[in-house]
């Protein structure tokens, strides 16, 4: 298993426009925690423009499928994404 981070570059509006997803993206995330995929995950404070999550996965195709099929994604408040690998050395 590897780590992979995707970072999400968020829109200007996306805290005022994310309360109309939030319940069915924090539901994918929550299945993601679940299956073991998702090891952590959360938006990053002042400013809000960028969020950020950690998968344990085999491969970067388990967090592009999530951010492809995130409703954020799908309804714009996402500008942009990315993942990368992480060699994690410290930490399990």
């Amino acid at each position: 298993m590897n780590f992979y981070i995707l970072t999400y570059h968020l829109v200007d509006s996306y805290l005022e426009e994310r309360g109309k997803y939030r319940e069915e993206h924090l539901g994918m995330a929550k299945k993601g925690q679940e299956a073991g995929e998702i090891v952590m995950a959360g938006a990053l404070d002042n400013p809000a423009d960028k969020a950020v999550f950690i998968f344990k996965s085999e491969s970067e195709e388990t967090a592009k499928n999530f951010a492809e099929n995130d409703p954020y994604y799908k309804n714009g408040l996402i500008k942009e994404y990315s993942v990368r690998k992480w060699n994690v050395v410290i930490g399990n």
